[in-house]
């Protein structure tokens, strides 16, 4: 008898527990810290975050350029990204587009949201439900929120820490703010996920082009450390693409000069020393170029038969001699 009551009382308990939280029912459960923030000399805005939950940025993390960011976390409701979003894009502010969503939500105790829009307002909710330790703190140009940290020191550490490094570029400023976050404790249930999202102030003429920098980590054992290398080779691969343009254009002297730095961030990439190759190639610098063709060769003959391939397509421009000299580096 004793035992049928305590099955009758746990199924009471469990019974109204679902009754509370039906209305997140069906709700991603992404407790995290994350930082909303705008560069305006730079003409960037960006959304960043961490958190203990597989492939935190497909939920948490939104932006649009010429319109704004989101963070929307806790128990989250997406419709903050989407509608958010729409909003701002619509002309409501910031804190407009938030009052105007969570005064909808019925679930508006368990969410942390912040919102930037393309001017810098800035609008951050924190809902008296959320799981400590949580809060937020809004300052010049950025908001830093989380909830369910290990202590009350994470939010001051990542405001802190963002308002130090104003000689930083906005990524690498946010990378600095998320690894104080999980210096001073971070997530209570530890580190899995995290994602940083750049987009522009000013709307795109391409819808491709919207994203600046779009870097995801879903799943892995140190996320922001491995964010942070993303957003080194991100850094080198925009001086390869900075390259690849020069090339096109004939400008050999800067395509050497963008290869040569990605090369050097990036010292043992193949594709980095090729290209640099390449551009000491055709900017008549073939006794510079040959050492690297070998090195390249002797670690993957592909490079060989690309390089074979390139004449056709029109991007290796030197003699018949200097280019049997590449082909044969090896002989």
């Amino acid at each position: 008898m004793k035992k049928f009551y305590i099955i009758l009382l746990l199924g009471i308990l469990f019974s109204a527990h679902i009754k509370a939280q039906q209305f997140k029912s069906d709700e991603p459960f992404a407790h995290t810290f994350s930082i909303v923030a705008i560069d305006t000399a730079a003409g960037e805005m960006a959304v960043a975050v961490q958190s203990h939950w597989f492939s935190v940025g497909s939920i948490v993390s939104w932006g649009k350029s010429g319109v704004g960011v989101v963070a929307t976390q806790s128990f989250v409701n997406p419709a903050y990204g989407t509608e958010g979003l729409k909003l701002m894009a619509d002309g409501k502010s910031a804190s407009k587009a938030l009052q105007l969503l969570t005064k909808q939500d019925e679930g508006r105790d368990y969410r942390q949201v912040a919102f930037i829009d393309h001017k810098g307002d800035i609008a951050t909710h924190t809902g008296n439900k959320c799981v400590q330790s949580a809060s937020h703190i809004t300052g010049d140009n950025f908001s830093v929120q989380a909830n369910m940290m290990l202590n009350d020191n994470v939010v001051p550490a990542m405001a802190k820490t963002f308002t130090e490094n104003k000689n930083l570029p906005l990524p690498e400023r946010i990378i600095e703010t998320l690894k104080a976050a999980q210096n001073a404790g971070g997530d209570i249930r530890g580190k899995q996920s995290a994602v940083l999202l750049v987009v522009d102030i000013k709307p795109v003429d391409q819808e491709w082009k919207d994203k600046k920098i779009n870097l995801r980590v879903d799943d892995h054992t140190e996320p922001i450390a491995e964010l942070e290398r993303l957003l080194k080779v991100h850094r080198a691969y925009e001086h390869m693409n900075n390259g690849d343009l020069a090339m096109e254009h004939g400008d050999m002297v800067n395509a050497l000069e963008e290869y040569g730095a990605a090369e050097k961030m990036f010292p043992e990439n193949l594709e980095m020393k090729y290209w640099k190759a390449i551009a000491l190639a055709n900017n008549n610098q073939i006794n510079a170029a040959l050492p690297i063709f070998k090195e390249i060769f002797q670690k993957d003959l592909n490079w060989l038969e690309l390089t074979k391939r390139l004449p056709a397509a029109g991007l290796i421009n030197v003699t018949e001699e200097q280019y049997r000299l590449i082909i044969n580096i090896n002989k």
